[in-house]
């Protein structure tokens, strides 16, 4: 019986041995086993981004600063309908870069007077120097500073703040801008857009 046990149990371990034999035979040709990793799937490509139209970047820039308008408005009796105006052709519907570098909306220049900061720019010259502002706000109030305080834009406020025709007619006479189509292109714009309506403080705000 013993005899039986001991030899069953050889058989058996001689088995495993085998087995343990051929695993290590099988490691050794073909390498450990290594645990398949899967590939994480692709990212989405981001859809390209598509440049904004003129008649939207129109429409982003009144939205942004009508209420700014309507405020140096109240405050100065510069129609609103004018700065916003101005403040499109001059800016470049906000993109342009006196804006975007400078926080300039409306082309206004260093001048003698002006201690602030600078970048320049070409525009009736090479390289003049344009005002810098911290933001766009400190831009359009500056803008209502400049035509209150100097007396060549003066008869401007004799106009009512609703004549938006006659207030871009004087600004070229006073000698804002030298393009002589510039009055033109300030009506083209309120009447394309429809600003006119900000004139009225009590129900252009939209």
């Amino acid at each position: 019986m013993r005899r039986s046990l001991a030899v069953l149990l050889g058989v058996l371990l001689s088995s495993c041995g085998a087995k343990k034999i051929r695993y290590k035979k099988a490691v050794a040709q073909n390498g450990p086993q290594q645990e398949q990793v899967q590939p994480s799937p692709k990212t989405a490509p981001k859809a390209p981004r598509v440049p904004l139209t003129k008649n939207e970047q129109a429409k982003q820039y009144i939205e942004r600063f009508a209420a700014v308008a309507q405020q140096e408005m109240k405050t100065y009796k510069i129609p609103a309908s004018i700065t916003l105006a101005q403040g499109l052709l001059e800016s470049g519907f906000g993109v342009g870069r006196l804006a975007v570098e400078g926080n300039n909306h409306f082309g206004i220049k260093c001048h003698k007077e002006w201690s602030g900061q600078r970048i320049y720019h070409d525009d009736d010259r090479k390289g003049e120097c344009f005002r810098v502002y911290d933001d766009a706000a400190a831009s359009f109030r500056d803008h209502s500073l400049f035509l209150t305080e100097r007396s060549r834009y003066a008869a401007l406020f004799k106009l009512k703040p609703t004549n938006y025709k006659a207030w871009a007619k004087g600004l070229k006479k006073a000698g804002y801008a030298t393009d002589p189509k510039y009055p033109d292109k300030l009506i083209s714009l309120i009447e394309r857009f429809c600003l006119d309506r900000y004139d009225n403080l009590k129900q252009g705000r939209k």
